[in-house]
């Protein structure tokens, strides 16, 4: 089962689903380019407004998104009144026995990627993070985002075209 499909049991706990996604919100307001000094207020602001909301959330649709939803506007709010925005430094999480010149260029690749991801319009960025990263559906997105069908397509589209062209830019035009 993917994790997209994680759902909230019928009798939600607000201390357990903050066990459980934390790590989630966390890892998505990192990737959608929150500082790293403001991540710990934008993920109780996250979780304030879930648990607030937490008695009308339909307990037959997924978590993920609902709460991608919820922490894509905290960001997008944070933005507006002049947060700052990074891009994220995960550690990488390599297979045993990788050598030093491998680890150094799988980082360099994944720093290019997030470079050109931070360059994708707020909303294209989101759609790109919950689908292709998250793997959520393309209706889920459109419900959680609150936008049509075809705009998440749309947006994906225009997203994935836009990251692999930033991404050959930085990579010098090579293929």
């Amino acid at each position: 089962m993917s994790a997209a499909v994680k759902m909230v049991p019928p009798v939600v706990d607000g201390r357990e689903l903050y066990r459980a996604e934390l790590g989630y919100v966390w890892a998505t307001l990192r990737r959608l380019g929150t500082a790293p000094s403001d991540l710990e207020d934008s993920t109780h602001e996250v979780f304030v407004i879930a648990l607030q909301r937490l008695p009308q959330f339909d307990t037959a649709r997924p978590v993920r998104p609902w709460l991608f939803g919820i922490a894509f506007r905290v960001w997008v709010g944070r933005r507006r009144k002049g947060g700052r925005e990074e891009l994220g430094d995960a550690p990488d999480v390599e297979a045993p026995g990788a050598s030093p010149e491998a680890q150094l260029a799988r980082a360099q690749e994944r720093r290019m990627v997030e470079e050109a991801l931070s360059l994708l319009e707020p909303n294209r960025r989101a759609v790109f993070i919950m689908h292709d990263v998250d793997g959520h559906s393309a209706p889920d997105i459109a419900r959680e985002l609150d936008v049509p069908l075809n705009t998440v397509y749309s947006r994906l589209r225009l997203a994935r075209e836009e990251l692999v062209k930033a991404v050959r830019e930085k990579a010098g035009g090579r293929p």
